[in-house]
């Protein structure tokens, strides 16, 4: 599979062929894994929201609540991914930031 250059700014969930004014990360993807971006970038703006929405109910503990765990899995799954896909700058300030199992620590 051919794979090209991009950069991610994951605070604004951009992917930009590119280089952005506030990119945080280098990735090489194919099509695909960059379909698979998009759609975790959207999955988390969606849990975000439901977060927010969860925060204005006072008795619901951070820990009980689904919402805060399905945006939480999302954040490990987005970084994996730009892990994955990162040159070695990415893997390297990725794995200085402790978010991912051990098992990343392998292919730096």
């Amino acid at each position: 599979m051919e794979t090209q250059k991009y950069y991610i700014d994951i605070v604004n969930g951009e992917i930009s062929k590119s280089e952005l004014d506030t990119y945080h990360y280098v990735i090489h993807a194919a099509d695909s894994d960059i379909k698979k971006l998009r759609e975790i970038f959207n999955n988390l703006h969606q849990a975000n929201l439901a977060t927010f929405v969860r925060s204005h109910i006072p008795f619901l503990e951070y820990h009980h609540d689904r919402q805060n765990e399905i945006y939480d899995n999302g954040i490990k799954e987005m970084y994996s991914l730009l892990y994955e896909l990162g040159d070695k700058e990415t893997k390297n300030h990725i794995q200085s930031m402790g978010v991912l199992n051990s098992d990343h620590s392998d292919h730096l």
